[in-house]
């Protein structure tokens, strides 16, 4: 690495430590207290939200009815979606006259939004009119991302309430996520990133002349907008096929800071929020400090083999398939914070990576994404895992396991356990039956270990509700459009009912006090354990896989043996 990428590094994960704290407490202010620095601005937008859907704010929900809301909400918001993209060539702002999509991929691509995938099975600029990009997908970027930020709510309300049967309201919660977090933070990210060159028109393409005298369409459209909301939001949608790599939505070295930074921030921000609301600052510091841990050995293992290039080639490492005007660590580290977080935008294809870096990103989808992970669901992976480790510790040491002072039961541990064995096993089974279906294997750009870790790529961007492309792989066929649309629809559900199933049995608890035996949530030990625990189920789950992938084909690379 050169001194302008240390510098850059150190600056960007120094900027992101003073801002998390700034940040959470705004949070905490939106969530428990009336007023908020915004309110002046947008809590008129508050109360009209409530009087045009008609809910009372005030009115509390268990976590069965919190849960149909969100599921009864989410279903309006897919069928609304998968309307528009079917029948985009009939309605306006459709400028270039785009046709409607194929059911197969209508149904896959409102899936993906809905759920906060975003997974692209499509090249944006020549398959959705202005109206799917603003009206579906931007709409999406900010309903998904807010309703996996509610279920965090919930969750956190239900470990610190006591004797209760409530876990809040699914609206407010909704409806404060958006009017007081994503849409003032995206307007200020937008603007920024206009004034950096990122377009913002709804204007029709422009038809140029080349220096070579040939003819060329320039794609536009009101790209800044969606950009600043697929970053907040951990959407990662790409409103161009190239999405963070294209010069319209990431033109210059300042909007890659902004729009890298705009990625962790709000996940980040949500473990100091919740060491606040359970007012033990220690306890949200230990988690946030696992998920840093997790990304800065990440980082610099990705980093590391991928600057040792191929033993049998010179000059490495390698610009191919990287994202040129950066370099090679800026795409790494691209690449690392997306499958960290759960954003599906991409500045350079994983596929080009040497094969242990791009099992690295790899390897972030399989443990759940929870390093920082996605707005809400991040943390609340990050939660489950913390009620396991304290299961295992407290079956070792011979005494029922309390976390944060509520015991833990049956109950919670099968919830815990549908929460994070579902996800595995969509990835490992829908891998393997697609690694021997001959309709599917058409669809790879490589033989051998390389195709499979393709495979395996794409699973784990469905099942974890990342939407990142690997690359290489054909996904825009019936069987993948159709697999991988069920496969997100079946991972977003595995994460949101178990934390809101939890969220209610612990809510009804009355909290223990700490005694002699009570294993503390905030210190260095705990902070071991929860890390170890996530490597061995992640290594246990996804060892064999990832050994007949990635890790053979590095043995093989250095033997000189390509596919």
């Amino acid at each position: 690495m050169s001194l302008y990428e240390w510098t850059e590094s150190f600056l960007f994960f120094g900027i992101l430590i003073l801002l998390t704290p700034l940040v959470g407490m705004h949070l905490l202010a939106v969530f428990q207290s009336p007023r908020n620095i915004f309110t002046p601005f947008f809590g008129w937008l508050e109360q009209a939200t409530y009087r045009i859907i008609n809910v009372d704010p005030s009115s509390e929900m268990d976590w069965k009815t919190y849960a149909k809301a969100l599921v009864g909400f989410n279903v309006i918001g897919f069928i609304f979606l998968f309307g528009l993209l079917m029948f985009q060539s009939y309605l306006p702002f459709n400028p270039q006259h785009f046709p409607g999509l194929a059911w197969p991929l209508a149904f896959n691509t409102a899936v993906s939004f809905v759920t906060n995938t975003n997974w692209q099975a499509y090249a944006g600029e020549t398959t959705l009119s202005y109206g799917s990009q603003m009206l579906g997908l931007t709409v999406q970027n900010f309903l998904s991302a807010a309703t996996g930020n509610a279920v965090l709510l919930a969750f956190i309300r239900g470990i610190t309430r006591q004797s209760k049967e409530t876990i809040g309201n699914f609206w407010s919660d909704l409806t404060k996520t958006i009017v007081y977090v994503l849409l003032p933070f995206s307007i200020i990210i937008g603007i920024l990133l206009a004034s950096q060159g990122v377009i913002q028109t709804v204007n029709s393409y422009v038809t140029v002349t080349t220096l070579q005298g040939d003819l060329q369409t320039i794609p536009l459209g009101p790209v800044a907008s969606q950009v600043a909301i697929k970053q907040l939001g951990t959407n990662g949608g790409g409103f161009f096929q190239a999405n963070s790599a294209h010069p319209f939505e990431n033109p210059n070295p300042l909007t890659y800071f902004l729009e890298a930074l705009s990625i962790l921030l709000i996940p980040a921000a949500s473990a100091y929020m919740y060491g606040l609301m359970l007012k033990k600052p220690k306890n949200g510091r230990m988690f946030y400090a696992v998920m840093f841990a997790f990304l800065i050995i990440s980082t610099c293992s990705a980093v590391f083999f991928e600057t040792q290039g191929n033993p049998h080639l010179d000059n490495g490492p390698y610009m191919e398939g990287k994202e040129v005007r950066s370099g090679v660590y800026d795409s790494i580290q691209w690449g690392v914070a997306t499958t960290a977080t759960s954003n599906g935008s991409v500045n350079a294809m994983h596929d080009s990576f040497t094969p242990i870096s791009g099992g690295i990103t790899l390897l972030l989808m399989m443990l759940g994404e929870v390093v920082y992970g996605g707005v809400g669901v991040g943390m609340c992976g990050m939660l489950m895992y913390g009620i396991l480790t304290i299961f295992l510790v407290g079956l070792m040491v011979g005494r029922t396991p309390e976390f944060e002072g509520k015991k833990i039961q049956r109950s919670e541990i099968q919830w815990v356990i549908v929460a994070i064995l579902t996800p595995s096993a969509l990835i490992l089974l829908g891998s393997g039956f697609t690694s021997v279906y001959a309709g599917a294997q058409a669809s790879l750009g490589n033989k051998g270990p390389h195709g499979l870790t393709e495979i395996l790529y794409a699973f784990s961007s469905a099942a974890g509700n990342n939407g990142s492309a690997f690359a290489g792989l054909n996904a825009n066929t019936n069987y993948f459009n159709i697999v991988l649309g069920l496969i997100m629809i079946i991972g977003r559900v595995a994460v949101l009912i178990p934390s809101l199933a939890i969220a209610g049995t612990l809510a009804k608890k009355i909290s223990s006090p700490p005694s002699a035996g009570t294993i503390p949530t905030s210190n260095f030990f705990f902070g071991l354990l929860l890390f170890s625990v996530i490597c061995i189920v992640g290594a246990l789950t996804f060892f064999p896989a990832l050994a007949l992938g990635p890790i053979i084909e590095e043995l093989l690379m250095v033997k000189g043996k390509f596919f």
